[in-house]
């Protein structure tokens, strides 16, 4: 049996699979939960971030949930360390926060808002502000932190966060997903406004990966636990073709060694942008805009879409995957 959680920019979906057919039970309902994040540990504890609300946190699977008393409401960005299990939680006005007793208490990382670069942050559509848009602890390394800043550019901490490195050379500075490989220390990827890159080096150093590719604006990016050198964003246009609620122009892509776009069942063209990607051992699954879910078992060579029984879902913004 698998589980998903999505958040939908207004509640919390949890998805349970069982012989094909998918159940889904929303919570936190009128919340505005804009991303979420998942206890490598345990399955049923899982936090949610709202985009005026804080954080909250399950521990039985959705069915009830606690306020975590972030000291700041908006929050954009969540993340929980599968190395030593601290949560960290990123906001808008750009600030970061971190908790070692699950969201218990918070201590701000400061020192982020002391980078050379921060008084050129500024997210296009409120040019007076910013965002944490991702947050990616290593997982083989408790003290390695990554954080992308809409748009700011990509930041490496090597202690927790307590100090900071500047955007990173060869990054994308319009962060907006990040991911490190489960079992190659060392590899990381980012799918930016302008494209692609990957770094080999823990994230100190990156490389674009856009050849091939006709579509440069990219949103989500995941790996292949298997093979570090198979990796898929999903890329549109523009931001105006992704985000407008119009024809998306989007596309999924698998790269092993060179971009592949990826159809296989697929809708051509795509009704809404791939919000989220969610790979697996020889599979992935493409969470839509527009609430739809797509699954493939043969790394997108084909798809099929998840049927859905139980509460609808109108939109999709982010998604996890337990089991």
């Amino acid at each position: 049996m698998a589980r998903l959680y999505a958040a939908t920019g207004d509640a919390i979906a949890r998805l349970d699979e069982h012989h094909g057919a998918w159940q889904t039970t929303l919570s936190l309902i009128g919340t505005g939960a804009q991303c979420l994040a998942l206890d490598a540990s345990d399955p049923d504890i899982v936090y949610a971030g709202l985009r005026e609300g804080g954080v909250r946190r399950t521990t039985d699977g959705g069915a009830s949930w606690v306020d975590c008393g972030l000291p700041a409401p908006g929050v954009f960005s969540l993340a929980v360390s599968a190395a030593d299990g601290a949560v960290y939680a990123g906001t808008e006005p750009s600030a970061l926060y971190r908790s070692d007793d699950r969201g218990e208490t918070w201590v701000e990382l400061a020192s982020l808002l002391e980078l050379p670069s921060r008084p050129t942050w500024s997210f296009p559509p409120r040019p007076w502000t910013s965002h944490v848009r991702w947050i990616a602890p290593s997982p083989h390394d408790a003290d390695l932190l990554l954080v992308g800043i809409e748009l700011g550019g990509l930041m490496r901490s090597t202690d927790r966060g307590e100090t900071w490195h500047d955007h990173r050379p060869g990054a994308q500075r319009d962060v907006h997903s990040l991911a490190w490989h489960p079992r190659e220390p060392g590899r990381a990827y980012e799918a930016g406004g302008g494209g692609a890159a990957w770094s080999e080096d823990g994230g100190d150093t990156w490389h674009g990966a856009d050849e091939g590719r006709d579509r440069h604006y990219t949103w989500s990016v995941a790996v292949e636990p298997g093979d570090p050198e198979l990796w898929y964003v999903s890329a549109s246009t523009g931001p105006y073709a992704a985000h407008g609620g119009r024809d998306p122009q989007a596309l999924i892509y698998r790269r092993n060694g060179q971009w592949t776009a990826l159809s296989g069942g697929l809708p051509e063209p795509l009704p809404a942008m791939p919000y989220a990607l969610v790979a697996f051992e020889g599979g992935l699954v493409a969470g839509l805009a527009d609430g739809q879910l797509w699954g493939s078992e043969d790394r997108g060579d084909s798809w099929e879409r998840y049927e859905l029984d139980g509460d609808a879902l109108t939109e999709l913004h982010a998604l996890v995957r337990a089991g």
